[in-house]
């Protein structure tokens, strides 16, 4: 709360004396006696060098009257934004919602939620704290500081809660004194929640929330449109970025465009145009800045538009447009799908995802080897039947390497296609057929078709059939990729398949077109979606091996929860996103009783001002006695001496750790000439200069024993500077280090994901183990819960660093703990006896410990070390061992994870004596 209080508030009565305080000060010096003496005439024109005024100046005494009044408000104790009490007694139930909408400042609410934990320590009571996100279940109720080395540990959920559950849950609660409610700021369907639980006060943030809708997709345009519920719908612009991997493989922003608000409006709406080639690559489309799954919206199949490139052997002008084998293709492909016509060679070139050929029958052999090789990188042939094909000697005797199956030679019709005098139908689908579910049209009959050869794989590798169990359809993986042979021609000639609605549909069930609207109930129904990619509350996407699969049904349901999480989820041959909001959702701020106090998530500080009230007082005094010196004429030949003072007292503005005082550009060309190691600026002087010393102490090391020549190293301002630059940076953390801005997790999240490391240092593995309680691991739970940071696990025996540049089994600093975690790997494998996991190419983007590793680095010009490690010559040994992990480290960044390459292995295993 703001305003002003005291803690003392009766000492301010102190102040009515001053006006008596003011006469008395006006009595001293005494007013003189006047008396008539003739002698005084005598001295008129002389000069006295000592002269003293017969009373004290007017300012003078304002002066000292205001020194007094300082001290006596000092003494009272004034606090500003001074926290008032809680009203309540008894039991508090602490309820938040904890859904995506409250992690767009979850950190604040967090800090709030241990400053309700601290009053209501003050006041003795017992706290429960439940996230009504979570499990429901009876409320726990612990004295507050055990609450607190848990906050750390909750998260926003993905989804919002049940609010009827909610209700029935809290009507089985008694004896709760105080509840105490922190909303997410979204409109529910509370009464019921808040009429059970009666809180006596809300907790919301009037930050807006901010809302994707999924992206559609029309005529070459991706539209996207931003939903957002604030009080203030003024003029606003937020950026959206499209995420996906680019050409080498890297997670990146591969465009960017504008959401424009305008005022008094809910809704912005942008508009991207993006080549075929880019807009396959986008994974998902996120609001800028507003971390929550309600401000990022995945991709599926609906957007990514395949290219499909059509041949047939016919020439077009040969045929009319109706009987062309492609004419049907064209027609049922064109909405949904790139599509590529030309020359074999010339489409196999653009890498399409699926070729479909259309009565083709010969291939030379370099077009044979060409088409294998595409197939067998994850391609999808689709060959239609027709004359030529049931002409040629294709896959009679033996199998062609691009037919799915056998033809059979011969037949009741010249060439091998089969005719019957009544057209046959189509049996349903089985339930391992990618058409499985989908619904079989009576009318569509087939006339003619080639014939498969009976074989013991035939049945295995039909997925379409005639109703009298005639295979229609057959396919074979090859490979990475399939082969897929339709039986009959593309156009009507020997069946009306091509004019229905059945074939597109099962065009789109092979992933040859995919479908530009959101998936019916129908097309979910009979196929187990498992979730490939889920989203978190804060929109971050997770591992999804721990979800079991879902049904059709619940999947169209669409309602999220704990089973079924915002997240890509894939079937048999196509994939589903289920985003937070859907095409048709809204959401509008929460409206609370009159009669409930809402108060905002930041709270102003507590400022105590007894310092700076005194800290005045001394220095009116101060000047006091310098006036009075002044007036009885004591200051003479004085002046410079107290000019000097002054300057000395004047303050002096802080040394940037950084040295080099270089602007943005000098920087990037200083990082980017040579290698350098670079510190993150924590604000700390101190502590930015060891970090300095530190990595400076390290660099010569490198020089001195490797090919590694570094140059010193420099401060990096994560707010501004290119982080790409550094391949590493070494992040020491302070207990009251500021939590970056929106921007800057931005750019640290990219520098993660581009291949950069962070080494964090909580410099505290004397008093906490990772993980543990002491200020600065909370602090560094706080600053890196936005980072995009994968599993860790403890630096295992068998890890690249132990081995990169010296062989290691410990990692000290200053202190000596072994309590240091990386990205977590795959489990280990023994190939060939090898006792080395297999590990991927990059650098594990994150390296924490707490062994104070830039103090055991740090040395001055001279090369001195400044600060001791351990005792005697173990000390000296662990200081060495330092440097070889630091030498280890950087050998690491730089050259990834080379000796894991089994050409090593001999060698090593040499060395280690196995």
């Amino acid at each position: 709360m703001s305003g002003l209080s005291f803690a003392a508030p009766l000492l301010l009565l102190a102040l009515l004396a001053l006006p008596i305080l003011w006469w008395l000060l006006r009595a001293v010096p005494p007013a003189p006696t006047k008396r008539r003496f003739p002698g005084v005439a005598l001295l008129l024109g002389l000069r006295d060098d000592d002269a003293e005024t017969d009373k004290t100046p007017w300012w003078l005494l304002a002066l000292r009257t205001l020194a007094v009044a300082a001290v006596i408000v000092g003494f009272a104790g004034p606090v500003l934004n001074p926290r008032t009490p809680a009203e309540g007694s008894g039991p508090m139930l602490i309820v938040m919602d904890a859904s995506w909408a409250s992690a767009r400042d979850w950190p604040a609410r967090i800090e709030r939620l241990g400053e309700i934990l601290t009053e209501a320590a003050r006041a003795e009571r017992t706290v429960a704290i439940q996230p009504l996100t979570g499990p429901l279940t009876p409320p726990e109720f612990r004295a507050p500081r055990d609450w607190l080395p848990e906050l750390a540990g909750l998260r926003p959920a993905p989804y919002t809660p049940d609010y009827a559950a909610v209700a029935d849950w809290a009507s089985g609660i008694e004896g709760i004194g105080e509840v105490v409610w922190f909303s997410d700021g979204l409109a529910g369907d509370r009464d019921a929640a808040i009429a059970a639980l009666a809180p006596s006060r809300v907790i919301q943030s009037p930050q807006p929330v901010l809302g994707l809708i999924p992206p559609s997709y029309a005529d070459g345009i991706i539209t996207l449109t931003a939903m957002r519920a604030a009080r203030a719908r003024v003029a606003a612009d937020y950026p959206l970025n499209a995420i996906g991997p680019g050409p080498d493989g890297i997670v990146t922003t591969l465009a960017t465009g504008t959401l424009s608000f305008a005022d008094g409006e809910d809704t912005a709406t942008l508009e991207l145009s993006l080549p075929p080639e880019l807009r396959n690559r986008v994974q998902r489309f996120e609001i800028g800045g507003q971390r929550s799954a309600g401000s990022v919206s995945l991709t599926d199949d609906a957007l990514q538009r395949r290219e499909v490139a059509l041949l047939t052997a016919e020439a077009d002008a040969e045929t009319q447009d109706l009987l062309s084998p492609l004419y049907y293709l064209n027609r049922a492909l064109a909405p949904t799908a790139d599509l590529i016509e030309g020359a074999l060679d010339d489409m196999l070139l653009a890498n399409p995802d699926v070729l479909v050929l259309a009565d083709v029958a010969q291939f030379t052999a370099s077009e044979t080897e060409a088409v294998t090789e595409w197939v067998e990188n994850g391609g999808l042939l689709v060959r239609f039947a027709g004359p030529r094909l049931a002409g040629s000697d294709v896959s009679r005797a033996e199998e062609d390497p691009l037919m799915p199956v056998r033809l059979r030679t011969g037949g009741r019709t010249i060439g091998g296609a089969l005719s019957w005098g009544e057209p046959k139908t189509l049996r349903p689908f089985a339930d391992t057929s990618p058409f499985f579910g989908l619904p079989v049209p009576p009318d569509v009959t087939i006339a003619s078709q080639v014939m498969a050869q009976p074989d013991p794989t035939l049945a295995e590798r039909s997925i379409a059939a005639l109703a009298d169990g005639t295979p229609l359809v057959t396919r074979k993986v090859m490979g990475q990729g399939q082969v897929v042979l339709f039986h009959v021609t593309a156009n009507a000639e020997w069946s009306n398949l091509p004019l229905s609605g059945l074939f597109v549909q099962m065009l789109e069930r092979l992933a040859i077109s995919t479908r530009p609207a959101t998936p019916e109930a129908e097309d979910l129904a009979g196929v187990t979606w498992v979730p490939s990619v889920v989203l978190d509350g804060f929109g971050l996407p997770q591992d999804a091996a721990r979800f079991a699969g879902v049904s059709g049904t619940v999947l169209a349901n669409g309602v999220l929860g704990p089973e079924l999480p915002p997240g890509l989820y894939a079937g048999l041959e196509r994939r589903v996103a289920l985003n937070v909001l859907g095409a048709d959702d809204t959401f509008t701020l929460a409206e609370w009783p009159l009669n409930l106090p809402v108060e905002g998530v930041a709270t102003q500080p507590e400022l105590l001002l007894m310092p700076l009230f005194l800290t005045l007082a001394l220095f009116l005094l101060a000047i006091d006695a310098v006036a009075s010196l002044w007036l009885g004429g004591r200051l003479r030949g004085a002046m410079p001496l107290i000019a000097g003072l002054a300057i000395m007292l004047m303050p002096i503005p802080p040394a940037h750790a950084q040295n080099n005082s270089a602007t943005d550009e000098a920087l990037a060309l200083l990082a980017s000439t040579d290698i350098r190691l670079g510190y993150v600026i924590t604000g700390d002087a101190r502590m930015d200069d060891v970090s300095e010393a530190g990595l400076a102490g390290l660099s010569a090391a490198l020089t001195r024993r490797t090919s590694v020549e570094p140059e010193s190293p420099l401060g990096v301002d994560i707010e501004r500077d290119e982080l790409s630059l550094f391949p590493m940076l070494y992040w020491p953390i302070t207990e009251r280090q500021q939590i970056p801005s929106d921007a800057a997790y931005s750019a640290l999240n990219r520098y993660l994901r581009g291949g950069g490391m962070i080494v964090f240092d909580t410099r505290d593995a004397d008093v906490s183990r990772f993980g543990g309680t002491s200020p600065n691991a909370r602090r560094l739970q706080a600053i890196a819960q936005p980072l995009d940071i994968p599993p860790l696990e403890p630096l295992p025996a068998d890890h690249v660093l132990t081995r990169t540049f010296y062989l290691l089994q410990d990692f000290p600093g200053r202190h000596a703990s072994r309590d240091v975690w990386v990205e977590a790997a795959p489990d280990a494998e023994e190939v060939e006896g090898i006792p080395f996991r297999t590990l991927n190419d990059g650098v594990t983007p994150v390296l924490i410990g707490g062994n104070d590793w830039a103090a055991a680095w740090a040395t001055n010009a001279n090369g001195q070390h400044l600060f001791p490690v351990g005792r005697g010559f173990a000390g000296e040994r662990q200081r060495e061992i330092a440097y070889r992990f630091g030498i280890n480290l950087v050998m690491h960044v730089l050259s990834g994870n080379y000796k894991s390459d089994q050409v090593h292995v001999p060698a090593l295993l040499d060395r280690l004596g196995q």
